[in-house]
């Protein structure tokens, strides 16, 4: 009885299988077939900034810190002993050659100066007398009325006031100059420092250790002394032998031109300690941008290199081994390109090897690219 129960269950069972699959026939055969599965999409592309490799002149330059010197440095001292009686300048003041700076007292030399003048009128007087006698003596000698001896005495007593009266031309001349040295003028064009000393004190010529009483500094025209390796002085005697090496003065962060000058004269010997040689620049510094004890960064050009490769030097990458760029292809690709430098200022950096003229270069976005990256290139503004 179970087995025809079992059977009656199957048969059931297998019509209602069979009804099921007429029915899903239909519905199955009208449902479309699902979509295929999108391939994954690549990297996006990398929004860069690119530049041009352009050919054009551009200057040589060797550079490194430099301290501004004075063209001339004097330290003012009084050249006789005395009471300073008066400053008469302003601390800071511009002069010129003979100005007035300060005045010693003058009267104990004034009245040396009338001393000698008084014993040379004395000296003068004794003198016409002495030609007086000579004469007379000489006149008595033709008649034989006075001894030769008399004569020859007379004679060599006018020879002896003649002398008398050069050395007191020499005593009025020293005493002239004392009397001019209480007054002390500027040597030179420049500028004046801060007052050494008050009046009212008294200074000595003979007092070498003492503080002086201003120092004065040229300033137009004004140096600037640095120093280059020795490696460079063949291209810098070439250059000064073509002719005058133009040369620079940048601000302490080496953005802002100061001045221009040239080289005037390197120095005589390297420097066995640093293996470099001093070089000393002159600049008309007119509007005074430049003052002693400054450091500033100097450039000197020693030649005008014709038609170079040059890229912005922020395009240049340090690699682990080498230097590199990325070059834009037309594409919109970019290619990792080994290059050689042949200078780099900072702003412009001259490439010897690896590229090309009208290539383009990226100068903003390397830090997402790898070779063969895909980028959208947008032009660099240029340089103002």
């Amino acid at each position: 009885m179970s087995v025809r129960m079992g059977g009656s269950w199957m048969q059931r069972l297998g019509y209602t299988a069979l009804a099921l699959a007429v029915l899903a026939g239909p519905v199955a055969a009208q449902t479309p077939a699902a979509p295929a599965t999108p391939a994954p999409a690549g990297p996006p592309a990398v929004p860069v900034t690119v530049a041009n490799v352009v050919r054009r002149d551009v200057p040589i330059l060797l550079r490194n810190i430099g301290v501004v010197q004075a063209m001339q440095n004097a330290l003012i001292r009084s050249r006789v002993d005395g009471t300073l009686e008066k400053v008469l300048f302003q601390e800071g003041q511009e002069v010129k050659r003979g100005d007035p700076l300060a005045l010693i007292d003058p009267r104990p030399y004034q009245a040396l100066l009338d001393q000698a003048m008084a014993k040379r009128a004395q000296d003068e007087a004794q003198l016409a007398n002495a030609r007086l006698d000579l004469a007379r003596s000489l006149e008595l000698a033709r008649t034989q009325s006075t001894p030769q001896q008399t004569v020859d005495t007379r004679q060599a007593a006018v020879r002896g006031l003649e002398a008398t009266l050069k050395a007191d031309d020499a005593l009025i001349a020293a005493a002239k100059v004392n009397l001019d040295y209480t007054l002390i003028t500027a040597p030179f064009d420049g500028t004046m420092g801060l007052r050494l000393i008050d009046p009212g004190n008294v200074v000595r010529a003979a007092d070498t250790t003492g503080v002086g009483i201003v120092t004065i500094a040229q300033n137009k025209p004004i140096t600037v002394v640095f120093s280059l390796p020795q490696d460079s002085l063949p291209a810098i005697r070439a250059g000064m032998a073509a002719g005058k090496l133009p040369a620079m003065a940048y601000s302490a962060d080496d953005k802002t031109l100061l001045a221009t000058g040239e080289l005037i004269t390197t120095d005589n010997t390297v420097d066995v300690t640093t293996g470099t040689i001093k070089l000393k620049a002159r600049f008309d510094n007119a509007e005074t941008r430049l003052w002693p004890g400054q450091f500033v960064n100097a450039r000197l050009q020693t030649e005008l290199r014709k038609g170079a490769l040059v890229v912005p030097s922020i395009a240049v990458q340090r690699g682990p081994a080498n230097l590199f760029v990325y070059v834009v292809k037309p594409d919109n690709t970019v290619a990792l390109t080994p290059v050689k430098l042949g200078q780099d200022d900072g702003q412009s950096a001259i490439i010897t090897s690896g590229l090309e003229d009208g290539m383009q270069v990226v100068v903003n976005g390397q830090s997402r690219l790898q070779n063969g990256a895909r980028v959208v290139p947008t032009q660099a503004k240029p340089a103002s």
